[in-house]
């Protein structure tokens, strides 16, 4: 982990999260948001603390009451940054043997319906109903996800300095793929890259090279790279801002020993660039995925594209909005997620193009820069 520390959070658009959260939590007849350390906390507070045996959440009652941060008082100077006292959020701190899911409970009342974090882990979510018998539990995800969909100027700033970083590793692939070194040892120096181009840390790394490529979520391993290679070169991590970067192109260790490489590649590249033009406000997140999955498919190889067309990105790399098939939500102007149609042909070789993207008024504005061609390196 880089030693980088995070920008100072802003109060003014903190408070306004924090108020939009309590006016959505409002309209959905949820009394209160329990908050757990992770993304939703970082979003609403600017930090995401530590999930621990030991009870930390956010307590925001949708009714204006004060909202109150729970936490173990051997963990308050890690929220030393956040700026409570701008933001009206009481600090309630508690040592062992206290009991923190009785703190809660006696700050709410007897609530009606409380919304918890989707990833509190199962030791909180089982206590704190317990602690609040009366009240019906539900997940906080679809409240938060109503603002954290939509990112603002300085989101949107913030993922475009990612794209341009995750850029940079890219423009810098020749200098480790080559023949004779293995998936692990190519993934190892760009997980170096990626901290040395701005981000916090390397996320994840993916190099599938010849039959691995053709799994898309496949790691690294000792795998030598072989000339005549296809290479699937999928990367990621945050910068300190806690945003993500995600983008995957994919490479060839000096020509490709396959005859359908180039025909298919083709195929893809067609498929990525007519969904990423699709994109506008208005359009369901469906329809980005019919367009790319179509393209595909007319070639005779939708068999091949084995997972949806995107994900939304921010401060976790998947998030809403989730382009696939069926999903009928409208695009909206600020909207951030992946556009990533991939090939992948069992036991030889697989293809993805990966660009973020953001929808503008009119379209879209990919964050990712990179050229799409299929890259041979000299091998």
């Amino acid at each position: 982990m880089s030693s980088r520390s995070a920008p100072a959070p802003d109060p003014a658009s903190l408070r306004a999260r924090l108020d939009r959260a309590r006016r959505v939590a409002a309209d959905a007849g949820t009394d209160a948001l329990l908050i757990a350390p992770g993304s939703d906390l970082r979003y609403l507070l600017g930090q995401a603390g530590g999930s621990f045996e030991r009870l930390t959440t956010l307590v925001l009652p949708a009714d204006g009451s004060p909202p109150a941060l729970v936490l173990p008082r051997l963990e308050a100077p890690g929220y030393a940054a956040v700026p409570t006292d701008d933001l009206g959020v009481e600090l309630v701190t508690w040592v062992d043997g206290d009991d923190p899911y009785r703190l809660v409970a006696d700050r709410l009342g007897s609530p009606g319906r409380v919304a918890v974090s989707d990833t509190m882990v199962a030791l909180h979510v089982l206590a704190l109903r317990r602690a609040l018998p009366g009240a019906e539990q539900r997940l906080a995800g679809p409240v938060l996800r109503e603002l954290r969909m939509r990112k603002d100027a300085a989101e949107i700033a913030a993922l475009r300095k990612a794209g341009e970083a995750i850029d940079r590793v890219h423009a810098r692939m020749g200098e480790w793929l080559r023949p004779g070194r293995t998936e692990a040892q190519v993934g190892a120096d760009i997980a170096a890259a990626i901290v040395a181009e701005g981000h916090t840390e390397a996320e994840f790394v993916i190099v599938g090279s010849g039959p691995h490529g053709a799994s898309p979520h496949h790691d690294v391993s000792d795998r030598v790279i072989e000339r005549g290679d296809v290479v699937v070169v999928d990367i990621g991590g945050p910068i300190p801002e806690g945003y993500n970067s995600d983008s995957t192109r994919t490479y060839a260790v000096g020509e490709p020993r396959d005859a359908d490489v180039a025909d298919t590649y083709a195929v893809l590249q067609r498929a990525q660039r007519a969904a990423v033009e699709a994109v506008r406000p208005g359009v369901s997140a469906g329809h980005i995925d019919d367009v790319a999955r179509g393209i595909i498919a007319e070639a005779g190889l939708g068999e091949y594209f084995i997972h949806r067309t995107g994900h939304g990105i921010g401060l976790d790399v998947h998030e809403e909005p989730y382009v696939m098939g069926g999903n009928d939500l409208p695009l909206e102007q600020g909207m951030a997620f992946s556009v990533e149609p991939g090939i992948y042909q069992p036991g030889r070789w697989g293809a993805r193009i990966e660009d973020i993207v953001v929808v503008t008024t009119d379209g879209a504005e990919p964050l990712n820069n990179r050229p799409h061609e299929l890259v041979v390196l000299d091998s």
